[in-house]
């Protein structure tokens, strides 16, 4: 199979692993041979909307890599964690490309500034299709969090 890139960067925090989240991974793999996934530390999350109820690191990491390995995908993965809101996306870390959200976006646009600033080339940005809950609102982990609506975006108020 060929692939548009030999590897991109995708990251976030991964709580409560839902279909949003999944489907920003399968647009990673979609388009590239391999992908680093950052994954947010307790210690980065803490500023997070219902804090206090994300889930551990190790837990996240867990339920990341059963869905990598139902997926097929864990072999062409490297997970690593997250301290900050850059990572080594803001270095030469070989990455060519990061896989994006239109909510993530703003964050994307702010590493290419960092990377031009330091005389690096500016990564391509890909972006992956929010994915709705049944009430037409974006699925996010805060609202699971909040009891809103489910991994799967059915409410459940």
């Amino acid at each position: 199979m060929s692939y548009r890139f030999r590897l991109v960067g995708v990251s976030g925090t991964f709580d409560r692993l839902h279909i949003g989240h999944k489907a920003l991974i399968r647009k990673a793999f979609e388009v590239s041979e391999r992908v680093m996934i950052g994954l947010t530390t307790s210690r980065m999350a803490q500023h997070k909307t219902l804090a206090n109820k994300i889930e551990p690191y190790a837990v996240r990491k867990k339920k990341l890599e059963e869905f990598l390995k139902e997926e097929g995908y864990l072999n062409r993965a490297e997970i690593i964690s997250l301290d900050d809101p850059y990572g080594p996306a803001i270095m030469d870390a070989g990455l060519e490309a990061l896989v994006a959200t239109e909510e993530t976006l703003p964050g994307v646009k702010k590493i290419n500034m960092i990377r031009e600033e330091k005389g690096l080339p500016p990564l391509e940005i890909v972006l992956a299709p929010l994915v709705l809950a049944q009430d037409g609102q974006r699925i996010s982990s805060t609202r699971i969090r909040e009891g809103k609506i489910n991994e799967q975006g059915k409410l459940l108020k």
